[in-house]
């Protein structure tokens, strides 16, 4: 069987291509992609050839925040038939690593995860139309959800876990630090788990504006309001929590500046090195926390989306048909029109 897939070479090169697929082995599915959402690391991938220390160093397909459609399933698999409408988890950790038998499946040692150079040979990712996957990656979604709603599972499992982070948000008042696809997911999770205040800082006002559709009370362009967050630094600080989602040297500092004394930062954004004002660290007793990716969340984001109880569809701002990748990359990467670009397959 055949597939067409979408395959980087180097920066700015992406090709389609044709490969092919094998029929399901026992516990594996055969998968039809629908919908893959073009991720920041598929982006780091496309423009700069890497993050950090992190490069393509050979022919990559690219892609983890995918769903479809099961076309087959092999031997003694049970969780889903064909017909079924899934996500797919792009996480698969080896189990047998210290962090696994720690349960902390997503520091695994040996971790497996989709369209990611961090391995070499790298770890072949998921915008093709028809993929091999492991039955326990499925979670199966509901007829009223849609595919391209089910694809953004992976982007709210990493907002649920970095929630999980902060502890309980009922109540809290919550800055979110940058309003790209995670910004705008973070400020979903604080409103469904409870949060009084959700305010969102950006540079541009089109991603504010869907910030402010998926929880955001209040939404700042701090281009052009910087003074606005004056107030909320004021007696040491305002906010119980806050979700760092820029990795910006700017949005960091204003994030400690803007926390309350023993308030939470969660830093959701990745860079390089970044100055950090330690003695305000120190002095406010501020709790900064890392978080990364997620595992049982994963499952939990596919039932908030299934439910209703957190809206996808705003974040949503593109979608283009396989054979346009290189127009949807451009799209995606140009944060003054766009959230989160889809690619559709057929």
């Amino acid at each position: 069987m055949q597939t067409r897939v979408c395959r980087l070479y180097d920066k700015h090169d992406i090709r389609i291509e044709a490969d092919s697929v094998a029929e399901p082995s026992a516990s594996q599915v055969l998968v039809a992609i629908g919908a893959g959402g073009i991720c920041g690391s598929d982006l780091h991938y496309f423009h700069d050839g890497g993050f950090g220390p992190i490069r393509v160093k050979e022919p990559i397909i690219l892609g983890h925040e995918i769903a479809g459609t099961v076309l087959a399933v092999g031997e003694g698999v049970t969780n889903v038939n064909p017909g079924d409408r899934v996500a797919l988890n792009p996480s698969r950790p080896c189990g047998a690593c210290k962090y696994c038998d720690a349960g902390m499946f997503n520091h695994c040692l040996n971790m497996r995860f989709y369209g990611s150079a961090m391995r070499f040979p790298h770890e072949q990712g998921a915008f093709r139309d028809r993929i091999i996957a492991e039955a326990v990656q499925c979670e199966p979604v509901g007829e009223g959800t849609s595919i391209a709603e089910a694809a953004c599972a992976e982007p709210l499992a990493v907002c649920v876990h970095a929630a999980s982070r902060a502890g309980d948000l009922a109540g809290k008042r919550v800055l979110v630090t940058g309003a790209g696809p995670i910004g705008a997911l973070c400020a979903a999770v604080a409103r469904q788990r409870g949060a009084t205040e959700i305010v969102v800082t950006d540079l541009q006002d089109a991603t504010l504006a869907i910030a402010a559709r998926m929880g955001a009370t209040r939404t700042v362009n701090v281009l052009r309001e910087g003074d606005a967050m004056d107030a909320y630094a004021a007696d040491k600080g305002h906010f119980d929590v806050v979700f760092e989602c820029s990795a910006a040297a700017p949005a960091v500092r204003t994030a400690i500046a803007c926390v309350r004394p023993r308030g939470v930062i969660v830093q959701v954004g990745v860079t390089g090195d970044t100055p950090v004002p330690l003695n305000l660290i120190v002095s406010k007793e501020i709790a900064l926390t890392g978080t990364h990716r997620f595992h049982a969340e994963f499952g939990e984001a596919v039932r908030l989306i299934d439910s209703g109880a957190i809206d996808v569809k705003p974040i949503i701002t593109g979608t283009y048909p396989l054979e346009n990748a290189l127009a949807a990359f451009e799209a995606a990467g140009d944060r003054s029109r766009s959230v989160k670009v889809q690619l559709s397959f057929t």
